[in-house]
């Protein structure tokens, strides 16, 4: 396993100052973080659901998002400039109203310029997939 270049706390004091509008009021939090991989929880508020009463498709990309630019950073270090380049999903399942969603990344390749990882969304307690995404991310010359 590779080191982590930034720790849980150390993750969350950057992406409150460098991301408020997505870390600023707490709502989604980091749980773990290691170098390869992490899980963030977004807490469930109404402002999440699509009519229906399921978690929105943005939310659930919005969370994927963040939760793998947490996981490259936590490898590489504060690059505030990373940014993403392609990010695909997959809906799965509905997304349960009045639940958390839970975002597991994981680092699948990790080069000079690019990484690529992905991203399994959970909604509730339920061990099944809502949604599955892939992402590449751009990473600056340091």
């Amino acid at each position: 396993m590779a080191a982590a270049k930034m720790s849980v706390a150390e993750l969350e004091d950057f992406l409150r100052v460098e991301f408020p509008q997505a870390f600023g009021d707490g709502e989604i939090r980091i749980e773990s973080a290691d170098g390869e991989t992490c899980v963030l929880r977004q807490r469930y508020h109404e402002r999440m659901l699509r009519p229906g009463g399921t978690v929105s498709g943005p939310t659930l990309m919005a969370l994927a998002d963040c939760a793998m630019y947490v996981v490259l950073l936590s490898a590489i270090g504060p690059v505030g400039l990373a940014v993403t380049t392609n990010l695909t999903i997959n809906f799965l399942r509905k997304g349960q109203a009045g639940e958390d969603v839970v975002a597991a990344a994981r680092i699948l390749k990790l080069g000079k310029r690019l990484a690529v990882g992905e991203v399994m969304l959970l909604s509730g307690s339920s061990p099944d997939p809502v949604a599955h995404v892939t992402a590449t991310y751009s990473i600056p010359n340091q």
